[in-house]
């Protein structure tokens, strides 16, 4: 198997590197279940580690720095040469890849707000109220979302929370988690998928969904909580995981993960990052994820959005699709509510749109429900670098995948 340059740049710098293994078995999608434990002596103990690491923070002694996820079928771990080499010539072993620091997606303007209108301008411009008008609030549907955590008890948030969970430097699972916000972020892109209304008020797109939230970043090792919160996703039974998380730039080490999740049935819809023209951001850019950018009011893909086009073939431009996120108002941790402008802020609309779809449409598949959002947007005037398929039509996707099911 062919050599990731990074990882082999860390060896030789550091004489050790974390690397990320992908077995050729996920647990549950085979008949029986593989043995992952089989490789543990291929990583390093936790007090060599601790011996030779030069940055970062690191488990104690007496813990393993191993941590297996079956149904990603991934392993994260510490090798040094010898270890790297056993794994190499390991013959359930498919790829190996260096790690990256993972992040959210931050928005790049955050101001105080009030909720003055029935709806915000994101629910308005997507006509959301029509498909409550039908009694399509994604009741039933589970919806997961991987950030800094949510603030349970925002009276629009309060009772919305189905599951809560987050996860140690190692992806293990803490204990009698509350559910709680380690930063803003989190609450904000919660209350645009979920957010019930308060009074007349309304912030979430899919008021009644069965809302999963993974506290996954930010500080620590957020890579291995990340996984962690993937594998509980799975475990869950999401259907969509909104994800404005990511590193800059293309790496293909989460492109088997996010394969992976689609064949267990789940969309993952991603951030496309905030850094503007040429740029992007892993996993959202791959062809295996539906990557979301954000549009103004006026409709004009903000300045700020990500934007690129590849050598390659499915999918070459990225983001995927636009949605509102520029100026969104959604729940600030406490009471309040806070506007807030990034991809970020856009990717949400989409997930809880996808919610209301399979609402409708409880037997779609992953590929279906990305075809109707993708292949019904709205064909904006800006260059389509910029916007990828278009603007979200929420109203147009749910025609084409009920009158899909009709033909079927």
């Amino acid at each position: 198997m062919a050599l990731d340059p990074t990882l082999q740049e860390q060896l030789d710098r550091y004489g050790f590197s974390q690397v990320l293994v992908v077995h050729r078995q996920v647990a549950v999608l085979t008949t029986s279940r593989p043995d992952f434990e089989q490789i543990d002596n291929h990583f390093l103990p936790a007090p060599i580690v601790l011996q030779s690491r030069e940055r970062g923070s690191v488990p104690h002694a007496g813990q393993t720095t191993v941590r297996h996820f079956p149904r990603l079928g991934i392993t994260l771990g510490y090798v040094d040469h010898d270890g790297l080499a056993g794994l190499q010539s390991h013959p359930e072993i498919e790829s190996i890849y260096a790690t990256h620091t993972v992040g959210i997606v931050r928005p790049v303007r955050t101001t105080a707000a009030t909720l003055r209108r029935r709806l915000t301008w994101g629910l308005q411009s997507m006509q959301i109220d029509q498909f409550w008008d039908q009694g399509l609030t994604g009741k039933g549907v589970r919806v997961g979302h991987l950030d800094t955590g949510v603030d349970a008890n925002h009276p629009a948030l309060k009772g919305r929370v189905a599951g809560f969970a987050e996860w140690d430097m190692l992806g293990n699972r803490v204990a009698d988690a509350k559910p709680h916000d380690s930063d803003v972020h989190g609450t904000h892109t919660a209350g645009t998928i979920a957010g019930k209304l308060v009074g007349d008020r309304a912030i979430g797109v899919a008021p009644e969904c069965e809302f999963y939230s993974g506290l996954v970043v930010e500080g620590g090792a957020v890579l291995a909580r990340v996984l962690g919160g993937m594998e509980w996703m799975l475990e869950s039974g999401v259907k969509v995981l909104s994800m404005s998380l990511g590193w800059r730039g293309y790496d293909p080490s989460f492109l088997v993960i996010t394969r992976r999740l689609r064949q267990q049935g789940v969309l993952p819809v991603f951030a496309i990052g905030n850094e503007g023209v040429g740029t992007s951001r892993s996993p959202g850019n791959y062809p295996e994820t539906l990557s979301v950018g954000a549009i103004d009011r006026g409709r004009h893909v903000a300045a700020f959005s990500g934007r690129v086009r590849f050598n390659r073939d499915p999918d070459p431009i990225q983001p995927d699709i636009v949605a509102p996120g520029v100026s969104i108002i959604s729940a600030k941790p406490g009471s309040g509510y806070q506007s807030m402008d990034g991809t970020s802020m856009a990717t949400p609309h989409v997930a809880g749109v996808a919610a209301l779809l399979w609402q409708a449409r409880p037997d779609a598949t992953v590929d279906q429900v990305e075809l109707a959002i993708r292949q019904t947007c709205t064909r904006l005037e800006d260059d389509p670098l910029r916007y990828g398929d278009g603007l979200i039509n929420p109203l147009a996707a749910l025609q084409a995948l009920t009158n899909d099911a009709k033909t079927v």
